[in-house]
């Protein structure tokens, strides 16, 4: 199973316009696309969508998007995970890793976490 991609509504499309480009078969939508959460849905009703329909979040949420996993987890739900974008690295540089994530990781590898990109080196 291919993982899912959801952008925040805060992420610049560019993301998405440029990941479908280069990966026509992968899945990125963007909040406020058709199937997606309209934008202006809060948070914790988002995480609960990517729940229900199995997307890894990526946002730019550093601040309050832990407190709003906790709350998530808190309640017994889960969330296949969330990404926080690295504002140092470039457009590409960011592609390269949600590319890899999306090539190489298992469905479950991100379960009810947050990941900060980019990815740690496994040494």
């Amino acid at each position: 199973m291919t993982l899912k991609y959801l952008l925040d509504e805060n992420v610049d499309l560019v993301y998405q316009n440029q990941f479908l480009q280069k990966n026509p078969n992968y899945v990125m939508w963007a909040v406020g696309d058709p199937g997606a959460p309209p934008k202006g849905t809060l948070d914790p009703e988002i995480l609960c969508w990517c729940e229900e329909y199995g997307f890894l979040l990526v946002t730019n949420n550093r601040k309050s998007m832990p407190v709003h996993l906790a709350e998530h987890l808190e309640q017994g739900r889960h969330v296949p995970g969330i990404l926080i974008l690295n504002l140092n690295l470039t457009v590409g540089e960011t592609l390269d890793e949600l590319i890899l994530i999306a090539s190489a990781a298992m469905i479950e590898e991100y379960l009810d976490q947050i990941v900060h990109l980019p990815l740690p080196e496994k040494r």
